[in-house]
C-alpha cells in the first residue's frame, strides 16, 4: 500500500494514554458534571477521560451516536463553552481527553440541516453527495426519490385518514405527520401559491408562484444548477415571507389553500407526489430503502465519508481539537460500515500523526487486525482473552448436556448463527441485498456467459455467500485492485461453502461472483458491487450473530459478548500468554476493555456466571428445581425453556435485582431472539406472559430464598474472580479502560441498564477512605466493592509511576507456576520490574494452595498492594496471596522510568 510504512511509523509515535475512564455523557450527565469528576479520576490513576460522542444529537439522546450536526457541540451537554471549560479543567488536573466519534452515519431527523436540504431539493441539494443514497434504483417509482418509511400504516390509508398535513411558518412550508416534519420541494409550491393569488387577485404572489416553477429541477445536479437553485430558492423564500408578512390578506389566502389541501386526500396526495421523497409504511424499509443505514436503523443514514469534501465537513471540528491539543485520541465507531476503512484511517492519521486512534473492530476467532495506522482495537478481543481464562473447560460437556436436556434444543451454534444471518437478510436487511442484486444483474448483462442469470438466482447466490462469510467483512480496495491474502482466503471460503450449500444454483454463478468480490474481474460496476458487498456482510454479522444468535444459543451466556465465540469454552493459560505476546509485539497501544456501553453484561455479572462452568451438576439441579417451583407462573407453556434457562443465568449474574430491571432486560433479549416476538413484529401475548412470569418468580418467597442461597455460595468466589480479571486487564499489554462506575461492583445488564446513573459521591468517598488502609481492612469491606476500587488505584498508580514497564515498550514474559494447583494461577512479568499473580477457577481452588509456588526472578520484591517484602526464588502462593486475593509485585531498587 503506497505510503503505508510512514503512516504505521506515525502510529507508533502516538500520545498513548496510561489508562482511560469512559463516561457516558447526556443531558443529565453533561460537561459540567464531567468537570466535577476530574479530581476523582486523577486520584483513581486515570490519565485520560474517555468521552462518548459530544457532537449535536437528536433531542433527548442518551448515548450520542445519533449525531445530526457534526459541526456543532451538543447543546444538551453544555455546548461549545461547556466543552472548552471541560478541556481547560482536564488540562489543569493533568488529564487528557479521548473522544468517541461516529464517521459512518448521521441521524436523519428534522434537526439535521443537511438531510433536510436533501429531502427538500433531491439530487440538486448541495448535500446530496454527502449521503449514501441510490438515486437510480431499478424501481421506476423510486428513481430520483428517497423512500421515507415513517408511516404507521399504508400510505393511502394515512392520506385518507387525514394524518398528513401541510403547515406554513413564514415563507417556509413543511409536511407534518405526528412528530415527524418534512420539507416541501420549492417547485411544488407553484400551484398552491397560484390558487391563493387568484383568490385575492395578487399579481405579486402570482409572479412568485411562476418563479418557483423556473427553479432548476431537482434532477439537475451539476454544480452550476445546484448553486443557482440554492441561491434563487433563498431569495424567493425571503420575498414570499416578506409578502405574507406585509399583506395579511395574502397570507390568509395561502393558509386557506393549505386548509383545503389538508381536507382533501386527493389534493394532499398530488402534493406529496411532487416531493423529492416518497412517504411509505415503515415496514417497507426492509425491502425498498434507497439509502445505506447503520445496520437496520432507518433513522441513521450512511455517509459517503470516502469523499474528501464529506470527510472535511464532518471532521473539521474534531480535527481542530486534535490540532490544538484539546483531544489526544479518538475511538472510531463502527469502521466496518465504511466503504474504505483503510483509506479513511490513512486520511485521519495524516491529519494528526500523533493522535492515539483505536477502532471498534470486532475480530472473529483467529482473525487479526489489519495493518492500519491505528494503535489497536477498542478491546473486545482483550475482554474475551481475559474472560476465557476463568471458564472451566471441563464443564463444557456436562453443561451442554444439561442445557440441551432442559431446553429440548438440538442445534449447534453454527446452525443457530446461519439461521440468524438468513433471518436478518430476509426480514430487516432485504433492501441492502436487493440493491446488490440489482447491481449484479446489470453486471451480468455486460457478460454474455452470465446474461441469463435471473434476478432470483443472483439474489439467492449473493445471500448465500453473505451468510457463509466467516468474518465481519473483507477489505478489498476494488478501485485500485488491492486485495490481501487474508481477503482472498475469506472470500474463497465463503464462495466455496455457499456453492456447496446451494447445488440448485449454477456453480459458475458463484465462481463469477467470487471473481468480482476478489477483484479479479474489474470494472466500474464490478468495483461497486465488491465494495458494497463488504459493507453488507458486516451488518449481517452484527445483526444476525451478535443480536440474534447470541440471544438464542444460551448455554453459558457470559460467553455471548460482542466478538465472542460461545462455542469456544474457555481460554487455556498458554493461549492467553501467546495472545498477550502477540498484542505486545503488534498492537501494544490497543485498548483493554472489560465492560463497555455495548457489553450485554458487565464484568462483575459475567464473573459470577463464569463460575457455573465449574459447577455444572449443581447448576443443572438448581435450574430444574427452580423450574418446578415456578411452574404455576407459566402460561400455556410460556415462556419457552430456552428463555427460562437464560433468565435464571441472568438472575444469578445480577442478583439481587428489581423486577423492573429484569423485565426490561428480558424483553430486549426475546425481541433480539426474533423467535416468538421481535422489534418489528412484537407479540404482546408472549411478552405479557414473560413479564407476568418474571413478576411471579420474583414474588415467590421460596424461589427467592433458594436463589439467595445459591448466589451466596458464588458471591465471594465471583468477587475474587472479578479482582483477578481486573488486575489482568490493568497489567497485561494494552491500555486499560474503566467503564463508568465499574470501579465498584457493578452487576449491570444490557443497555439501557448499563447506562443507569452512577453514584459518584459514594465512589469518591470510598476512594478517600481507602487511603492508607491495610489490606485486611479493605477486604473486610468487600461487600461494598472497596477491594476493587483500591486495587485499581494501586495498579494504575504503578502504571503512571513506571510507564516504560507497562506501556508499549514494556516486555511481556509468562511465568511458570508449579505445584498441585498450578492450573489455578496465572502469572506474568512486565518489563523487568513488575509481576502479576492471580487465581483462576476459584471454586475448584478452594481455600488451600497446597504446595503451589511461583519462581520469582532476582529481586528483592515488594507487593505493591500489601507492602510486603519478598526475596527472589520460589515463593508459596499460599503466602503470597494470604492478605489479598491477587498480587502485584515490583522489583525493589529498579529504576523508575
Amino acid at each position: 500500500m503506497t505510503g503505508e510504512a510512514p503512516l504505521l511509523e506515525a502510529a507508533a509515535r502516538q500520545r498513548v494514554p496510561s489508562a482511560t475512564y469512559r463516561l457516558q455523557l447526556h443531558g443529565g450527565s453533561d460537561f459540567a458534571a464531567a468537570r466535577g469528576l476530574l479530581p476523582y479520576l486523577a486520584r483513581l490513576g486515570i490519565s485520560h477521560l474517555y468521552c462518548s460522542p459530544v457532537l449535536q444529537t437528536t433531542p433527548g439522546s442518551t448515548h450520542g451516536y445519533d449525531v445530526v450536526d457534526p459541526q456543532r457541540v451538543n447543546e444538551a451537554l453544555g455546548g461549545e463553552d461547556g466543552w472548552r471549560e471541560l478541556v481547560a479543567a482536564a488540562r489543569e488536573t493533568g488529564l487528557g481527553i479521548v473522544l468517541d466519534i461516529v464517521p459512518n452515519h448521521l441521524a436523519i431527523t428534522m434537526e439535521n440541516p443537511w438531510w433536510w436540504d436533501v429531502l427538500e431539493n433531491g439530487r440538486a441539494s448541495r448535500y446530496a453527495r454527502y449521503f449514501d443514497v441510490d438515486w437510480a434504483p431499478p424501481e421506476p417509482a423510486l428513481r430520483d426519490t428517497i423512500l421515507v418509511p415513517i408511516l404507521a400504516d399504508h400510505y393511502g390509508r394515512e392520506v385518507e385518514a387525514g394524518a398528513l398535513r401541510i403547515l406554513r411558518e413564514g415563507g417556509s412550508f413543511r409536511i407534518a405527520y405526528h412528530e415527524h416534519h418534512l420539507p416541501v420541494a420549492p417547485r411544488s409550491l407553484d400551484e398552491l401559491l397560484a390558487e391563493a393569488a387568484r383568490r385575492v387577485d395578487s399579481d405579486e404572489l402570482s409572479l412568485l408562484a411562476a418563479t418557483f416553477t423556473s427553479l432548476p429541477p431537482s434532477t439537475a445536479d451539476d454544480r452550476a444548477s445546484v448553486e443557482r437553485r440554492d441561491r434563487d430558492k433563498q431569495v424567493l423564500r425571503a420575498m414570499l415571507e416578506r409578502l405574507l408578512t406585509d399583506q395579511p390578506d395574502v397570507a390568509q389566502a395561502v393558509d386557506d389553500v393549505l386548509a383545503a389541501i389538508n381536507a382533501d386526500a386527493d389534493r394532499m396526495d398530488a402534493l406529496l407526489e411532487r416531493q423529492n421523497y416518497r412517504l411509505a409504511f415503515w415496514r417497507t424499509a426492509g425491502r425498498d430503502l434507497g439509502y445505506r443505514r447503520f445496520f437496520d436503523v432507518t433513522t441513521l443514514a450512511g455517509m459517503r465519508i470516502e469523499d474528501e469534501t464529506v470527510f472535511g465537513e464532518t471532521h473539521a471540528l474534531v480535527l481542530g481539537w486534535l490540532r490544538d491539543g484539546s483531544v489526544d485520541g479518538l475511538r472510531i465507531d463502527h469502521p466496518d460500515g465504511l466503504r474504505d476503512p483503510a483509506g479513511y484511517l490513512d486520511r485521519l492519521r495524516r491529519a494528526d500523526p500523533g493522535a492515539w486512534l483505536v477502532v471498534e473492530k470486532i475480530l472473529e476467532p483467529g482473525e487479526r487486525l489489519r495493518a492500519w495506522p491505528v494503535a489497536g482495537t477498542t478491546g473486545y478481543d482483550a475482554l474475551h482473552r481475559v474472560d476465557g481464562v476463568f471458564i472451566d473447560a471441563a464443564g463444557e460437556e456436562p453443561l451442554t448436556r444439561s442445557y440441551l436436556g432442559f431446553t429440548g434444543l438440538d442445534e449447534t451454534l453454527a446452525q443457530v448463527v446461519r439461521d440468524g444471518k438468513q433471518l436478518v437478510l430476509h426480514e430487516i436487511l432485504g433492501s441492502e441485498l436487493n440493491r446488490l442484486t440489482a447491481l449484479a444483474l446489470r453486471i451480468c448483462e455486460r457478460h454474455r456467459r452470465h446474461r441469463d442469470h435471473t434476478r432470483h438466482d443472483l439474489h439467492e447466490a449473493l445471500r448465500e455467500i453473505c451468510v457463509s462469510f466467516p468474518v465481519y467483512r473483507s477489505y478489498v480496495r476494488a478501485e485500485s485492485g488491492q486485495v490481501s491474502p487474508q481477503d482472498e482466503a475469506v472470500i474463497s471460503t465463503a464462495v466455496r461453502d455457499a456453492k456447496a450449500r446451494r447445488e440448485d444454483l449454477d456453480a459458475d454463478l458463484f465462481d463469477f461472483l467470487g471473481e468480482i468480490l476478489a477483484v479479479r474481474l474489474r470494472g466500474p460496476l464490478e468495483s461497486e458491487l465488491a465494495m458494497r458487498f463488504q459493507q453488507l456482510t458486516g451488518a449481517v454479522m452484527a445483526k444476525g450473530v451478535e443480536d440474534t444468535a447470541y440471544y438464542r444459543f444460551d448455554r453459558l451466556i457470559s460467553l455471548n459478548e460482542v466478538g465472542g465465540d460461545p462455542a469456544a469454552f474457555g481460554v487455556a493459560v498458554d493461549r492467553f500468554h501467546r495472545e498477550n505476546l502477540e498484542i505486545h509485539e503488534r498492537w501494544p497501544g490497543s485498548m483493554s476493555a472489560s465492560s463497555t456501553h455495548d457489553t450485554k453484561r458487565s464484568e462483575d455479572t459475567r464473573a459470577r456466571i463464569h463460575l457455573l462452568s465449574e459447577i455444572p451438576d449443581a447448576w443443572d439441579a438448581a435450574v430444574r428445581r427452580w423450574a418446578s417451583i415456578n411452574t404455576p407462573y407459566r402460561r400455556r407453556d410460556l415462556p419457552d425453556r430456552n428463555t427460562e434457562w437464560f433468565l435464571y443465568q441472568t438472575l444469578v449474574g445480577a442478583w439481587p435485582i428489581s423486577v423492573e430491571r429484569v423485565q426490561e432486560a428480558m424483553l430486549k433479549s426475546v425481541r433480539e431472539q426474533k423467535l416468538h416476538t421481535s422489534w418489528t413484529r412484537p407479540d404482546t401475548a408472549y411478552e405479557d406472559a414473560l413479564s407476568d412470569f418474571i413478576a411471579g418468580v420474583l414474588d415467590n418467597e421460596a424461589f427467592c430464598q433458594d436463589m439467595d442461597t445459591f448466589v451466596e455460595k458464588l458471591s465471594q468466589p465471583a468477587r475474587i474472580t472479578s479482582l483477578a480479571m481486573t488486575l489482568l486487564k490493568l497489567t497485561m499489554p494494552g491500555i486499560p479502560d474503566i467503564y463508568q462506575g465499574t470501579e465498584l461492583w457493578d452487576h449491570s445488564l444490557v443497555d439501557p441498564d448499563n447506562r443507569r446513573p452512577v453514584d459518584f459521591e459514594l465512589r469518591q468517598r470510598l476512594a478517600e477512605e481507602a487511603s492508607g488502609r491495610t489490606p485486611e481492612h479493605i477486604m473486610s469491606r468487600i461487600a461494598e466493592g472497596l477491594p476493587k476500587l483500591w486495587l485499581i488505584q494501586r495498579a494504575l498508580a504503578l502504571r503512571l509511576e513506571r510507564p516504560a514497564t507497562f506501556g508499549p515498550a514494556g516486555t511481556y514474559r509468562p511465568l511458570s507456576v508449579e505445584g498441585r494447583k498450578a492450573a489455578h494461577a496465572v502469572s506474568f512479568m512486565r518489563g523487568d520490574s513488575a509481576v502479576t499473580i492471580v487465581p483462576r477457577l476459584v471454586l475448584g481452588l478452594g481455600r488451600d494452595w497446597g504446595d503451589t509456588s511461583l519462581e520469582l526472578p532476582s529481586g528483592p520484591w515488594r507487593n505493591a498492594l500489601t507492602g510486603e517484602q519478598w526475596p527472589d526464588g520460589r515463593l508459596p502462593l499460599a503466602e503470597l496471596l494470604a492478605r489479598f486475593p491477587v498480587a502485584l509485585l515490583v522489583r525493589e531498587g529498579a529504576a523508575h522510568e
